[in-house]
């Protein structure tokens, strides 16, 4: 789904079920639930309450089919009108696949990433072989885009601190100081918004944590700190924030900076063979 603005296009997700069941990614924040849903001549109509959109009123939605679009209107939180379309997610079955040798994506300096946002601080930099993000400013995007992939990460972040890893810049692996608490959606080792992790593994601020995601498709696995957390699950959807919605093609990993400062020590990637 990509919603489209007059000061730039943003990428959304919507499902519906059967029973009239649903859940809707914006253009930042989690998976939520679709309040209402009908369709009556042809036309779709849901809508669903405010997560951190500035607005007061619900979200609500409308289109219709033009071949294998779907296209409709909603507004904007000014209250002016925003045209939109959307297509049937991609088939992404999982295959046994076979990994090569691994590539570091942490150079000598940042040639092979670029800030997402021109406009906010930059705060990422190399020093002494790491990877740091020393405050909360623009994220920090690959410039080679994957599609299947095996990462290896390892890095920490400070009390309070929040950061993220979008894999395909499209999927958020969360990264939060959590330490000692209950699993969620939104909790370290997340698929943020969708896939709660079956404990939280993750040490405490300012310990090194060792995570290793294979993506295939949309059905990924992760260990974090030796445990497995998430085991061949798929992923239903985008995370707000996501660079586009595309997920059919390869897409360019990034590194959350807006939230908070995180350090990486290892970034590390390797492709099918």
């Amino acid at each position: 789904m990509i919603i489209h603005h007059e000061d730039g296009d943003f990428p959304s997700w919507f499902e519906l079920n059967s029973d009239g069941s649903g859940q809707f990614v914006g253009q930042f924040g989690s998976a939520r639930p679709i309040q209402t849903a009908s369709c009556a001549d042809g036309v779709l109509t849901f809508s669903l309450p405010r997560q951190y959109e500035p607005r007061q009123d619900d979200m609500e939605f409308r289109g219709c089919m033009e071949g294998e679009v779907m296209r409709g209107t909603t507004t904007h939180h000014d209250g002016s009108g925003m045209r939109w379309s959307a297509n049937p997610s991609p088939e992404l079955p999982y295959r046994e696949l076979s990994w090569g040798s691994a590539a570091s994506l942490i150079k000598g300096d940042l040639v092979n990433w670029r800030p997402r946002s021109p406009g906010m601080s930059f705060n990422w930099s190399i020093q002494d072989g790491m990877l740091i993000n020393s405050e909360a400013g623009s994220d920090l995007v690959l410039q080679e885009a994957h599609g299947d992939m095996r990462l290896v990460a390892e890095y920490k972040y400070p009390a309070g601190s929040n950061s993220g890893i979008y894999l395909r810049g499209r999927y958020e692996f969360q990264i939060v100081d959590d330490f000692g608490k209950e699993p969620s959606w939104g909790s370290s080792g997340a698929i943020y918004g969708f896939l709660v992790p079956t404990e939280n593994a993750i040490y405490a601020a300012g310990e090194w944590n060792r995570v290793e995601i294979e993506l295939v498709g949309r059905w990924v696995t992760v260990d974090l700190n030796g445990v497995r957390i998430i085991d061949r699950r798929e992923i239903p959807g985008i995370t707000g924030g996501a660079l586009d919605s595309n997920e059919a093609t390869p897409g360019a990993m990034f590194l959350q900076g807006d939230h908070g400062p995180v350090t990486f020590r290892r970034v590390d990637v390797s492709m099918p063979l």
